[in-house]
């Protein structure tokens, strides 16, 4: 069953009764990171694991996501600002129990070349769902730290040819 979020801003982000944030440094640029995230799309697929298909809508102010296992999102983009946030709302999905999430994504330098991914997931829905979400936070964190670690290896090797 499909179903219409709240539509929230980027405010939300610091306000909503679930906030989940992960942090980790990467050796590529913010400016490699950030192409990645806003630019690349499509190629989220190929280092989230968790993200099926990605493709831009909208003219490019939204996007629509599929994750392993059927969850789907219609997204509208928050914020893009080159090599420092790249942040979304989900505004559709068919996942149960959400009314309401935004994920930000923000860089900053890390020491020479490197950056600092940030990945902020803030979410409300049924105290269900809000529980799942907690409780989800170590597998959360362990697939954002494998696909950081992806997304660099990629920036990398596209770069190194």
């Amino acid at each position: 069953m499909v179903h219409r979020l709240r539509p929230v801003e980027l405010d939300f982000v610091e306000t909503a009764p679930v906030r989940l944030v992960f942090a980790r440094g990467v050796t590529s640029s913010p400016e490699g990171v950030y192409r990645a995230l806003a630019e690349d799309v499509e190629g989220w697929s190929e280092w989230f694991s968790a993200v099926s298909s990605a493709h831009l809508s909208e003219g490019g102010s939204g996007r629509r996501i599929r994750l392993r296992g059927g969850t789907c999102f219609e997204e509208t983009i928050l914020a893009a600002e080159p090599h420092e946030v790249y942040a979304y709302r989900v505004d559709v999905t068919n996942a149960p129990g959400v009314r309401a999430l935004v994920e930000e994504w923000r860089l900053a330098p890390d020491g020479g070349s490197g950056t600092r991914v940030q990945w902020t997931v803030a979410a409300d829905g049924t105290a269900a769902f809000r529980l799942v979400m907690k409780v989800s936070r170590t597998g959360l964190g362990r697939a954002f730290r494998d696909a950081v670690r992806k997304l660099d290896r990629r920036i990398g090797s596209t770069h190194a040819g």
